[in-house]
């Protein structure tokens, strides 16, 4: 990400009121980081850029802006907006389970008289959904691992459900007791998250989650409240650091199956996350939203565009990113059907560049689905559905021209 970031300091007091256009930059970015993580497995990326702390401080920092208005209320439009997407996203999930034969009561993993009841955590995430290891053929149209791949991300659901559900009472605390609350998922993470103590089963994992990703939601907590702000800067870089250099240190002790992948470590990932988002937040410039729209520097108005149309389909983003990764193999095979792909040279030439036609095909794919389901968002959001909302309006003049308008993003959802 772009590291031009050297500001003033932040005030001391809380953000301005109203959406910082600046926290939709670095959750566009975090998208963007979470879909080429998933094309390439690179492990580096999650140290390089560690997306999903990035992605939980800024639903924190927003929720601790919400909840300036009564907390059930907060609590019951988070949820709206979440369920019916998923609803969608499951719905083909499901479909394509069954139809390639498979029976949550006869699953090895998840079988028994109750399983079939594990199903409905594709409606409510409260908990991970059930799914196959494999199914279908290898060589069938998608690979045998499809599944993975497509329920896999939806853990990120069931903690951001449970992290609004908790919000009213962490941010009591946080307020009470703020570096208590703080730094209390860190110590928590030092015992669910080391092997110390071991949780089995979707509720250990559940627990990790939010244990290893709680600090970083209550930072957002801290970043809106201007407590971070407070510290002195040489301070928080500093403790931010050495921070990550523990995270860092235990990771080169603890490496897992991809090495350096801070996903499979995480006391390594709560670690390293806590302290890049201290420093990410720490000199991250404030770009509220105004009357005229949300002000931001002239380098990034060639963004503006995608960013707001990320903001606004970012649920769509992250549930249908993986499964069509998947959905691009398909595709790129059917090129070894060409009469030229007979030539050696052409065939190993795709061989070589398979990661790359999947990463120019994944975003064409993406941007279709955003049409096709993308307008539900703005139905659970109670707003008119649309296709494409970059912020960019098309109103219909009086002579019968048709006349574009730009809107930001600010104030459409938080």
């Amino acid at each position: 990400m772009s590291r031009s970031l050297l500001i003033p300091e932040a005030p001391a007091a809380a953000r301005e009121p109203g959406r910082d256009r600046c926290l939709d930059v670095l959750r566009s970015l975090a998208l963007v980081r979470v879909v080429v993580y998933h094309l390439f497995g690179w492990a580096w990326l999650t140290i390089a850029f560690p997306s999903m702390g990035v992605m939980f401080a800024l639903a924190g920092s927003l929720m601790a802006r919400s909840l300036d208005r009564p907390a059930w209320d907060v609590i019951k439009g988070r949820v709206r907006r979440l369920l019916p997407p998923l609803w969608v996203f499951s719905a083909v999930v499901l479909s394509l389970l069954l139809a390639g034969g498979w029976n949550v009561s006869e699953d090895p993993d998840h079988g028994g008289a109750w399983s079939p009841l594990a199903l409905l955590t594709y409606v409510v995430p409260v908990g991970a959904p059930p799914f196959p290891w494999h199914l279908g053929d290898e060589a069938g149209l998608l690979e045998d691992t499809w599944p993975v791949q497509a329920a896999g991300p939806l853990w990120y659901l069931r903690a951001y459900l449970w992290f609004v559900i908790a919000s009213p009472l962490l941010l009591w605390a946080f307020r009470r007791a703020p570096w208590v609350t703080l730094f209390a998922p860190l110590a928590l993470t030092s015992v669910v998250g080391t092997g110390l103590v071991t949780i089995p089963g979707e509720v250990g994992d559940a627990v990790t989650d939010f244990a290893v990703y709680g600090g970083c939601w209550v930072l957002g907590f801290a970043h809106r409240s201007g407590l971070l702000a407070r510290v002195p800067r040489y301070l928080a870089v500093s403790a931010a650091s050495l921070l990550m250099a523990f995270g860092l240190w235990w990771a080169s002790g603890h490496l897992g199956p991809d090495g350096w992948d801070l996903n499979d470590i995480p006391a390594a990932q709560a670690a390293w996350s806590f302290g890049f988002v201290v420093i990410l937040l720490r000199y991250a410039p404030s770009w509220p939203s105004g009357p005229s729209g949300p002000r931001r520097p002239g380098r990034f108005a060639k963004w503006d565009r995608l960013v707001t149309l990320s903001n606004n389909r970012a649920v769509t983003v992250y549930l249908w990113h993986n499964l069509l990764i998947t959905a691009t193999v398909p595709v790129i095979d059917m090129a070894y059907d060409l009469p030229f792909m007979a030539d050696a040279r052409w065939d190993a030439a795709l061989d070589a560049t398979y990661g790359l036609w999947m990463a120019v095909l994944v975003w064409p794919l993406l941007g279709l689905t955003i049409v096709a389901v993308g307008w539900v968002e703005d139905l659970a959001a109670g707003r008119r559905p649309r296709l494409w909302p970059d912020g960019v309006e098309v109103s219909r003049r009086k002579d019968g021209r048709s006349s574009r308008s730009r809107r930001g993003f600010g104030g459409e959802a938080d």
